[in-house]
């Protein structure tokens, strides 16, 4: 199905460069250059024109030769997020790569410019950050796996796991092709570390500390951790401003967070044509971006398959909790219509799994004026990417704080009890049982 391409904006301000990669991007069937530049501002005033799924940019470009590139990605993101970052380089030293994701680009690749014309390397790195995923050059991969496993007497089964964390495989991911959970896979991730670390000898220390870190930014990533950072909306920012809010000033809100993530979507992705699949996506993520939107929530990041929006923040609201909840209905309702077109088109339906925790959280704006960052911190926020894990396809999850928030009008069922993850006291939850028919629910947690 080659109906839909791929559309990417290439940036380098070498000529040849930028017109060789344009040519050998040009023969794949599925990717189409929308646009070319060769310095910071025509990349952003380009790919604020043509919105393209896919940036394709060298690192150092006019006027300072310094991170160009990658900060002119970062503002056409902030401007469209969910764009695609893929990044040619000639620096094959790990700990930029790794510097590159641990800031929490998912969508984000780097490669080295003299290697890509081998095999399909960019083919797949641009169809891989189309659809929320990760991928490091091989050389980086072996210069970190290499000094970390010499002397150390690996199995099979550890070669294999860090292999597939060395190239920046979600853990998610990893655990559908092992058919095991993702808890198992963190556990295991552990226990390679602390072998790696027994027998590490001077040599092998810097490339562990890279793997350590790589980790992290894929545990930070998928897991939404207490140090989120999230993009802002340039309008909302500017009235923050207006309205006397001083940049790192820090405030407590009492909010509602959502978090919604797609059930299976890792095997949905697996046996997917990656061009088919990313479109699917981005309508995806467009009428989520709507219904949030639609009730006054603020969208905070779409990270892959997953959606985090916050309602109550940056403006205090007191019907937060019924605004967030009013929201995952919609969702449900809109991705159900979406799965009945795609029906017609023979495409694997999506099925939402959400979860909504009330509490107080420090907010604060970070940055400079030129470029600012809303970040939430706080209990409230962590609860809330477990109790989604809870939910089967077409079910919302709530917190105890937000089943009281609602006063009573929900109709809930009380789940038992239960222990998760970096929390010492039993959850109490709530289950919304979906409106939708039977088989718009489905139980695959992947």
């Amino acid at each position: 199905m080659l109906d839909h391409k791929i559309s990417v904006f290439l940036a380098d301000d070498n000529l040849i460069v930028r017109e060789g990669v344009r040519a050998l991007i040009g023969t794949a069937p599925d990717l189409e250059v929308v646009g070319v530049a060769g310095d910071y501002d025509s990349l952003v005033s380009g790919a604020e024109r043509l919105a393209p799924q896919v940036v394709v940019t060298d690192i150092r470009m006019p006027p300072n030769f310094q991170r160009e590139g990658i900060d002119a990605a970062k503002e056409v993101r902030k401007r469209h997020p969910g764009t695609g970052i893929v990044v040619l380089s000639q620096f094959d030293e790990p700990d930029y790569a790794i510097a590159l994701l641990s800031e929490g680009a998912a969508g984000c690749a780097y490669l080295l410019k003299d290697r890509v014309a081998e095999g399909d390397q960019l083919f797949r790195a641009i169809r891989e950050v189309t659809t929320g995923g990760s991928m490091l050059d091989p050389r980086i991969v072996e210069a970190l796996v290499q000094p970390a496993s010499q002397g150390t007497d690996l199995t099979a089964d550890e070669e294999d796991l860090l292999q597939q964390l060395a190239q920046g495989r979600p853990i998610k991911a990893i655990a559908v092709t092992r058919r095991t959970t993702p808890a198992d896979i963190d556990d295991a991730i552990q226990k390679l570390f602390l072998k790696l670390a027994q027998a590490a000898s001077s040599g092998a220390a810097g490339a562990l500390r890279r793997l350590k870190l790589l980790h992290q930014a894929i545990v930070d990533r998928e897991e939404q951790g207490e140090s989120l950072s999230r993009l802002l909306p340039t309008g909302l920012a500017e009235k923050l401003r207006r309205e006397g809010r001083r940049i790192g000033e820090t405030e407590t809100l009492m909010v509602t967070v959502l978090m919604s993530d797609i059930r299976g979507y890792s095997t949905i992705a697996e046996d997917a044509d990656p061009t088919v699949l990313a479109h699917q996506l981005n309508e995806h993520r467009a009428e989520m971006n709507r219904c949030i939107l639609a009730n006054g929530g603020t969208v905070m990041q779409f990270v892959g398959d997953s959606v985090m929006a916050v309602f109550g923040a940056p403006l205090p609201e007191s019907d937060h909790a019924q605004k967030a909840l009013k929201t995952a209905e919609a969702m449900h309702q809109a991705q159900a219509a979406v799965n009945e077109r795609w029906a017609r088109e023979s495409l694997p339906p999506f099925h939402l799994g959400i979860g909504l925790s009330t509490g107080d959280v420090a907010a604060a704006l970070l940055g400079s004026d030129e470029r600012l960052e809303y970040s939430l911190v706080g209990d409230s926020v962590n609860l809330c990417q477990r109790l989604q894990q809870f939910a089967i396809g077409g079910e919302t999850i709530l917190s105890e704080p937000t089943y009281r928030a609602l006063n009573g009008t929900v109709d809930a069922e009380a789940l038992p009890p239960s222990q998760v993850k970096g929390r010492h006291a039993a959850v109490h939850a709530y289950r919304i049982k979906s409106v939708l028919p039977l088989v718009e629910r489905v139980g695959n947690k992947a």
